[in-house]
């Protein structure tokens, strides 16, 4: 196995995830505050999980976002 391909290969894919969950969470937060089912401050719950069948992995990351 190639070290640095593979490390600059999960690191392209870590990058991806960050941004395109980064934007979702906004839209989604920012349309429950339009609609009300958010009061735009407090926190709200986030959990991630990224899955990786074929090396048996399931890593979940579980916390808190402030909304204001």
């Amino acid at each position: 196995m190639d070290e640095d391909r593979f490390n600059m290969s999960v690191r392209k894919f870590l990058k991806a995830v960050g941004v395109t969950s980064q934007r979702e969470i906004e839209n989604a937060v920012h349309e429950a505050v339009k609609a009300g089912r958010l009061s735009g401050d407090g926190k709200v719950k986030a959990k991630a999980t990224i899955t990786v069948e074929a090396a048996g992995l399931t890593h979940v990351v579980e916390d808190e976002i402030e909304l204001g």
